[in-house]
């Protein structure tokens, strides 16, 4: 249940000294041989990219869509660090470029940690190839990369789909920041299915916006998200469409990981739109209702407070009528026709108290629907972040 399950690729976890106390803080993932592959990425619409993000850009165009391995660290997000963050970025490419025997151009990297802190180069430089020389195709070693890159989260995150004939392995952080697009968080993909570059990036994109772009957190995104996907082609040619369900399995498997583990959590809630005029306008209005720190202070707690959620569906800047709208949790109305209704209180009570809420939204104007994935508003979140985190 790895990042090195599928055929040909290896995997390193370790410390390099940007976290305290050795924690492990660096992780690698490439082919088992140092030879570039399929690769595709996917990254964060904030303009406030991260110097890995544009390093990372850089280097898909220069190999058109080619990589030997992909380097993350964690503990400094190396954003907003200037030209001094490129430099540093670029300095982990070719440490780990000499160490596999790639070229500089040939390696991808991810960061993630605290934004503004110039990237403790310096200090980090001598202990990265000892980490990944240690790099193998055992299972401990996926496991370890995985452990290596995460901050708050805490659990590491990972996902493998076994389809026929070939296999996706899946690693991925987040616990807050987490808000289309995408959702502060690092995933690394895995197949050894044969693909080429271009096929790679339209399989991640659609894999992308039904998992990670249907997240919600906290409503920000991040300055380094980033998912990348590496193709060994060992296990050779298949249905586009297979690995692109794959793909999209794995995907979501690591968004419903995030969601479980978002900092201060006590809810994990799919709000669900239907009756919407498109599936875009069931979209954007389940992600307006997720997003709302009113709704998720109710899923909190445990009020079915559907005005709150009337109310955002009539601002999400899609087709209203509020004389149609239907409200229910866990499957039981409590609204209908945009007023309340008689309903059993005992079920929806006992269906808030539980870790999983489903809120259903009616629009009652279409057959457009979407789903957005998001959690509670807790004291846990207000005491991880009310200091620099």
């Amino acid at each position: 249940m790895s990042v090195v399950a599928p055929a040909g690729f290896v995997a390193a976890g370790g410390a390099v000294g940007i976290k305290a106390e050795g924690v492990a803080d660096l992780a690698f993932i490439g082919s088992d041989d140092g030879s570039p592959i399929a690769a595709a990425a996917v990254f964060t619409a904030n303009l406030a990219a991260a110097a890995p993000v544009r390093v990372s850009k850089a280097h898909l165009s220069a190999t058109a869509g080619r990589a030997a391995g992909v380097v993350l660290t964690s503990g400094n997000a190396n954003a907003a660090t200037g030209a001094a963050g490129v430099v540093a970025a670029e300095r982990l490419c070719q440490l780990a470029a000499h160490e596999v025997g790639a070229r500089q151009s040939e390696i991808l990297i991810c960061q993630t940690g605290l934004i503004g802190i110039p990237f403790p180069l310096a200090q980090v430089e001598p202990a990265v190839a000892a980490v990944i020389a240690s790099r193998s195709a055992e299972h401990a070693a996926g496991e370890q990369a995985a452990q290596a890159m995460l901050t708050t989260d805490t659990f590491h995150k990972e996902a493998l789909v076994e389809a026929k004939g070939f296999s996706v392995g899946a690693m991925a952080k987040g616990a807050a920041m987490l808000a289309p697009n995408m959702a502060t968080m690092l995933a690394v993909l895995t197949t050894d299915a044969a693909c080429d570059g271009a096929t790679l990036h339209e399989l991640l994109t659609a894999a992308v916006g039904p998992s990670f772009n249907s997240l919600i957190v906290d409503g920000a995104t991040s300055t380094n998200d980033t998912v990348i996907v590496l193709a060994s082609g060992r296990a050779g040619p298949v249905d586009p469409r297979q690995l692109g369900a794959a793909m999209r399995e794995a995907c979501g498997t690591l968004a419903a990981q995030m969601a479980e583990d978002a900092e201060g959590a006590t809810k994990v809630v799919h709000v669900k739109v239907v009756g919407a005029r498109t599936d875009d306008e069931a979209h954007r209005a389940a992600r307006q209702v997720a997003g709302s720190l009113l709704v998720k202070c109710s899923f909190n707690g445990e009020d079915p407070y559907w005005g709150r959620v009337v109310s955002e569906l009539g601002c999400a800047g899609v087709a209203f009528d509020p004389d149609l709208v239907e409200i229910a949790y866990g499957g039981v109305v409590v609204a209908a026709n945009g007023v309340g209704v008689d309903h059993d209180a005992r079920a929806v009570a006992e269906h808030m108290a539980g870790r999983h809420i489903e809120l259903r939204c009616d629009l009652g104007l279409g057959a457009g629907s979407g789903v957005v994935l998001t959690c509670d508003l807790g004291y846990g979140y207000l005491d991880e972040n009310r200091t620099t985190s």
